[in-house]
């Protein structure tokens, strides 16, 4: 901690109350770490335990999900729901299927939620949820098994007015589907309990794209402030899923030019940039084939840096849009030194809290997660707005709200910053505003 006597303590109670999970505790600091300003000037929130109060989640759903596989083996995994605050309104926030999903990095995802939510305008609290479970590898008959048992438990703690999940690292519309299925069967009601659904079954335009597009134009406000744009900035973008795809689409249509992507086994560097025809290919290699990013290299004749990042190209911009803590200190070295002067984290926590020392310390452009990624769950907001008024926009009216609420969030972190004397500080900025919020919400509602 930064030595603030009003929130040392409550870091303090955090781990000990939750011992090990280092990721939880991180993003705890992370928010805390900008808070000594406002408890200063407003003890009304220290009085009311309201910090205390938002670092423990108002429910903790932990319970079993066994399936059956094809071959008739019975496996066992671990299903998990992190309500974490419902001030502004019903939890929100996506479920991850993956091996390496545990409590702590739930709540460390579900804990940032609160305040990403906060942030949109809209009417959401923050949630997170998952389970151990990998879908890879498995036939959709299995993933199908998998995700009508998770969601036989799952379905009595979710609702349309209650908690709203969504998709996330391994669950896409595939798994949306089936689990939509199964509370649909279970509840005998057709109602908006889930976002990311199909376009013809009550999902919205540009959900898929929302994250990776909104991303870049929160980067796009962060470039207005130094009266530029992107026509001609060299880009370099990290991961080659979903939000990756969508910010080369939306970084090319800027006039930017993009000249990386990775996968868990390297990076690709195409200096002549990765058009729109190149990203075709990557959106058929990850999405229909599955196949590995190197191949892009083979196809495009251009460099693999098996085994490496891409935070050591030169580049003016940066998008680490893969997985948490992608950036570390050491990394943000050459990113900085070879002239990069704006990162915006497409993913979730994506850099180290030594890395955005460095990003705040040299003053480049940093936009942090819980505002620069919010598109995603904004458009998730807009999709439970459709479902509640029974009706579907335009992808052109989806997408111009989407820029709509990007440009508010840019505003609301860059005025905090400025009224709390740490001028473009976009990362406390954005801790200041989602909590204030948040905060005014939990006092107006009493002890709850």
């Amino acid at each position: 901690m930064a030595g603030n006597n009003l929130t040392q303590p409550i870091y303090e109670q955090v781990s000990k109350r939750n011992p090990g999970e280092v990721e939880f505790h991180q993003a705890v600091m992370e928010v805390l770490d900008s808070l000594g300003p406002v408890l200063q000037k407003h003890p009304e929130y220290v009085d009311a335990k309201i910090l205390e109060r938002i670092v423990e989640p108002e429910r903790q759903i932990i319970f079993r999900v066994p399936w059956q596989d094809d071959k008739g083996n019975i496996h066992i995994n671990r299903g998990f729901r992190f309500e974490f605050n419902s001030a502004l309104g019903p939890y929100k926030g996506g479920l991850r299927f993956h091996p390496t999903v545990t409590a702590s990095i739930l709540k460390f995802l579900g804990f940032e939620q609160v305040f990403k939510n906060a942030l949109t305008t809209l009417p959401m609290g923050g949630g997170k949820g998952g389970a151990d479970f990998d879908p890879k590898g498995k036939s959709d008959n299995e993933v199908m098994r998998f995700c009508q048992s998770f969601m036989t438990e799952l379905f009595r703690h979710v609702g349309p007015s209650t908690d709203i999940p969504a998709g996330d690292i391994g669950v896409g519309g595939r798994e949306i589907g089936f689990m939509f299925g199964q509370y649909k069967r279970l509840c005998n009601e057709f109602t908006g309990v889930f976002t990311g659904k199909g376009l013809n079954w009550g999902g919205s335009f540009i959900r898929t794209e929302a994250t990776g597009y909104g991303c870049v134009y929160f980067a796009e406000e962060m470039l207005k402030t130094r009266g530029e744009n992107f026509e001609g900035k060299v880009c370099t973008v990290s991961g080659s899923g979903n939000v990756s795809q969508y910010t080369v689409e939306k970084l090319n249509q800027l006039g930017a030019k993009v000249v990386s992507l990775s996968d868990s086994n390297g990076t690709i560097y195409d200096p002549g940039g990765i058009n729109d025809e190149k990203l075709a290919f990557v959106l058929d290699l990850k999405n229909v084939r599955r196949g590995r990013i190197r191949e892009y290299a083979e196809q495009f004749g251009v460099e693999y840096l098996k085994g490496r990042r891409p935070w050591g190209i030169k580049c003016d911009c940066a998008f680490p849009s893969a997985t948490q803590n992608e950036i570390s200190g050491q990394d943000a070295k050459p990113l900085l030194k070879n002239g990069c002067y704006l990162v915006a984290e497409g993913a979730n926590m994506p850099s180290t809290p030594e890395a955005i020392e460095q990003f705040i310390a040299n003053k480049i452009l940093f936009g942090p997660a819980k505002a620069a990624n919010a598109g995603g769950v904004a458009t998730s907001g807009l999709e439970m707005s459709q479902n509640s008024l029974r009706l579907s926009w335009t992808r052109e009216e989806v997408e111009e709200r989407l820029h709509n609420i990007m440009v508010s969030v840019h505003k609301q972190c860059y005025d905090a910053a400025e009224e709390y004397g740490q001028p473009g500080n976009l990362m406390m900025g954005a801790n200041i505003a989602g909590f204030v919020k948040v905060a005014d919400a939990m006092l107006g509602q009493g002890l709850v």
